[in-house]
């Protein structure tokens, strides 16, 4: 059942805003320099990260959401706070990745932010867990994700 339609969309399309502005670095670069580099065996298709990322921003959303709907006073206010803090932390560096490695061309420099990425998307799980169950496993597959792209990113770096 949605609570506040309003709230429900402006918390879906924030997410979705970070990865449209991480695409303006990512999309011209996937054909150009992309391209050119050396990859792993294990690196996927390109057209695969696309939908996972949008499926993946969705969730955050939805957790998001989640977390919006408790109220701003009362005893878990302070919390709720610092939840949506992380959030913006987390969120801000997830686009500052795409700029870092796919806007200046940099995998040594993204490999040390995608870690400092990872770390914060566990604090912000943690922050949610305990405000909202829920919203904290909704964030389960975007930190295996970045777990992931951390060690693509890393192999990409050692290959290149």
């Amino acid at each position: 059942m949605i609570k506040n339609g309003k709230l429900l969309v402006v918390a879906l399309f924030v997410p979705q805003l970070a990865g449209a502005i991480g695409s303006l670095f990512t999309v011209p670069a996937i054909s150009g320099w992309y391209a050119g580099l050396d990859r792993p065996m294990f690196s996927l298709p390109n057209w695969v990260f696309g939908p996972v990322w949008t499926t993946l921003f969705l969730l955050m959303g939805v957790a998001l959401y989640l977390i919006l709907l408790i109220p701003k006073s009362g005893g878990k206010g302070r919390q709720r706070k610092q939840a949506v803090i992380l959030f913006g932390v987390q969120l801000v560096l997830n686009t500052l990745w795409s700029f870092i490695f796919f806007g200046l061309h940099s995998p040594g420099l993204a490999f040390v932010e995608i870690i400092s990425l990872w770390i914060a998307i566990a604090a912000t799980i943690g922050s949610f867990y305990r405000l909202s169950r829920i919203a904290a496993y909704l964030l389960i597959p975007y930190i295996l994700w970045v777990s992931f792209a951390a060690f693509l990113n890393y192999a990409i770096w050692r290959l290149n």
